[in-house]
């Protein structure tokens, strides 16, 4: 029944319609609900015995929660503290994200909930926080980490890293892009950091999936100017930066119908709040602790991962990716694909290049060294991974 999910351990009930189903069965057995209103409901919440059930971020008449309460249930509702949920039933959308924004403004960006979000971040503590604002920001992404793995269940998932500061106008920007676009339209879903730069390119390729190369050409034309007296690799930092992605997404409108052909997952963290969100990424599963998604990241790209050039964060990234492939931590290790020869050997004269595969290959276990890859073609990405069958495990 599609409006009931199904997990080994809890029924998970995300609609009205799979309530009612649920509170009129005879044998009911524990489920956790999420995001329901309810208040309309109380008639069912009467007759219904909720021994071990779970009502997250649901909304609930006196009456109702009383009923909840006596039957034996556990209510963790919403803090009118926080603007942030304690629980989601689905990932963000990018309208939600950048609910508020006015293209017209060059602080439109700030009206945002997402920077609303990340203000209140910031002003109540990244670290040794109130005991509630840690417990609201863990139940947040919990539902963020749940909802992520309904949406990539049965799907050959593909990660792009690579820098926040690479420019839109750069060739690499662009190759990412192409690349990205082909293996969506291979059917992988793309995903990355969600953020600028690189991760932004990932999201613009799968974006324009379904629609021509010469449209994907027009949208990085119409994204690659820069205002006057811009700083070099900030191009986040630029106060058109959001308006000029907002015009292409108006210019090229994803219809309902290539919403699916053209899936993309972001994955950012209000950790990095001071960069937007991609977005052109049709799903975003932002969170609060970067390390859980830095981690779960890293996990689902089954079908390999790309390494595009990028600084500190992307190299953070390749030893953990390494380290999840030594330790078989998926069931079996992935592709590790280093875009970009002269970056990842050290040759390159870009200030952040370092010799990563010299290290990489020379430290990599025998099991999974043969999936590590130094290129500088699309072309042989796009063998690589479609090459590599993963293991049913």
């Amino acid at each position: 029944m599609k409006d009931i999910m199904y997990n080994p351990a809890m029924l998970e009930i995300k609609t009205l319609d799979g309530f009612k189903a649920w509170a009129a069965a005879g044998a009911r057995p524990a489920a956790a609900l999420q995001g329901l209103d309810l208040r309309d409901c109380s008639e069912d919440l009467k007759r219904t015995d909720f021994t071990g059930s779970i009502f997250l971020s649901c909304i609930l008449s006196p009456r109702g929660a009383k009923a909840v309460f006596r039957g034996g249930g556990l209510i963790i509702p919403d803090s009118p503290k926080f603007r942030f949920p304690a629980h989601r039933s689905e990932l963000y959308s990018p309208e939600e994200l950048f609910d508020g924004y006015d293209p017209s403004r060059l602080d439109g960006y700030n009206a945002t909930y997402d920077y609303a979000v990340y203000m209140e971040y910031e002003s109540s503590g990244i670290v040794n926080v109130a005991l509630d604002t840690d417990l609201y920001r863990h139940l947040h992404d919990h539902s963020i980490t749940n909802a992520l793995h309904d949406l990539l269940r049965g799907r050959k998932v593909v990660a792009i890293m690579g820098g926040h500061g690479l420019e839109r106008a750069s060739p690499t920007y662009k190759s990412i892009a192409h690349l990205s676009r082909r293996l969506t339209q291979k059917g992988y879903l793309m995903t990355s950091g969600g953020g600028p730069g690189a991760m932004e390119a990932t999201h613009l390729g799968a974006y324009f999936a379904r629609r021509s190369a010469d449209d994907l050409k027009t949208a990085l034309d119409m994204l690659s100017p820069r205002p006057g007296g811009a700083v070099p690799e900030r191009e986040y930092a630029d106060p058109d930066w959001l308006a000029r992605a907002w015009r292409v997404r108006e210019t090229f409108p994803l219809a309902k119908a290539d919403k699916e052909k053209s899936m993309s997952v972001g994955i950012p963290t209000w950790f990095y709040g001071h960069e937007p969100p991609a977005p052109f990424a049709t799903h975003i599963a932002k969170y609060f602790a970067n390390s859980i998604r830095e981690d779960g990241l890293l996990m689902m790209a089954h079908h390999g991962v790309v390494f595009a050039p990028g600084s500190a964060g992307t190299r953070q990234e390749i030893f953990q990716d390494a380290a999840q492939n030594h330790y078989r931590s998926a069931g079996f290790p992935s592709p590790m694909i280093f875009f970009g020869a002269d970056y990842w050997t050290g040759t390159s004269d870009h200030p952040y290049s370092f010799p990563v595969w010299q290290l990489i290959t020379q430290t990599a276990g025998a099991h999974y060294r043969p999936l590590m890859h130094l290129t500088d073609s699309e072309d042989e990405i796009m063998t690589i991974i479609d090459d590599f069958a993963p293991p049913k495990v």
